[in-house]
């Protein structure tokens, strides 16, 4: 699994990040969405989904790789 952010549709309320600060972080500069990590380990791939879907934006979306990326 993959994740990307769009910055622009992120609304800043942090909750990705109070859910999942391992993989997610904010910026000092607009208080939006920072990725730690692109490509999380699937020990915390249901976490992930859970952040994803919690974002009152939709602005975090989760994308499969290639078998070939693995």
């Amino acid at each position: 699994m993959e994740i990307r952010v769009d910055r622009e549709r992120c609304a800043g309320s942090s909750l990705c990040m109070s859910y999942l600060p391992a993989v997610f972080d904010q910026s000092d500069d607009d208080g939006k969405v920072l990725l730690r990590t692109p490509v999380p380990g699937a020990d915390v791939a249901e976490a992930v989904k859970g952040a994803a879907a919690r974002c009152p934006t939709g602005a975090i979306t989760l994308h499969a790789r290639d078998a070939q990326d693995a």
